[in-house]
């Protein structure tokens, strides 16, 4: 599906909330691999359940959300309201991801929760739903030695701590099912 670079994407809330797949998908967006979009209903959607579960980032996240919005100035899809009741899903609840989706012309919702997402009700659309792993994969194959020196970069900027690449690749497969992901891009620090 992926066929050039700088397509459009919707992110979910749930690829937007752990910050190791966050930080992996926007170092890959930020690198012209594609162009990432998310609503104001997604942005509050993963803020708000990090900060039920960590509340020690209410100062930081603000920042984080801020950032990201200057790196990505055109990332908030908005005018998707009046096609929300066009989509059906198991969840009425994730409608408004596909209606974002449909709204932003993404062929993809990069999501954790493919149960939410039937591909049969995504099909009429035009959209399939990926998990984060396949998706990032699926752009190591589309150029693997800018996706290394990209994950190089985005694993150079973590200070607080400093990990490896190692290190960042074993959180990502441990924690995330990022498996397909440490595969490729451990075969270049292992």
């Amino acid at each position: 599906m992926i066929h050039a670079s700088n397509f459009t994407v919707i992110l979910d809330a749930c690829v937007l909330y752990p910050a190791p797949i966050r930080d992996l998908l926007l170092s890959f967006a930020a690198a012209d691999f594609f162009r990432p979009q998310w609503t104001r209903e997604i942005e509050s959607e993963w803020t708000r359940n990090l900060l039920k579960n960590r509340p020690d980032l209410e100062e930081a996240l603000p920042k984080t959300v801020q950032q990201m919005a200057m790196a990505f100035p055109d990332s908030c899809v908005t005018g998707y309201e009046s096609l929300i009741a066009s989509v059906e899903l198991p969840d009425l609840n994730d409608r408004h991801v596909v209606a974002a989706a449909i709204k932003a012309g993404a062929e993809i919702i990069v999501t954790l929760n493919l149960n939410d997402f039937p591909a049969a009700q995504l099909q009429r659309f035009g959209i399939v739903a990926q998990h984060p792993d396949v998706f990032i994969s699926t752009l190591i194959d589309f150029d693997e030695g800018r996706a290394v020196e990209c994950f190089r970069n985005m694993v150079g900027r973590l200070k607080k701590p400093p990990l490896t690449e190692v290190e960042v690749l074993e959180k990502l497969a441990n924690n995330h099912e990022m498996f397909e992901t440490w595969e490729k891009l451990g075969a270049h620090f292992i």
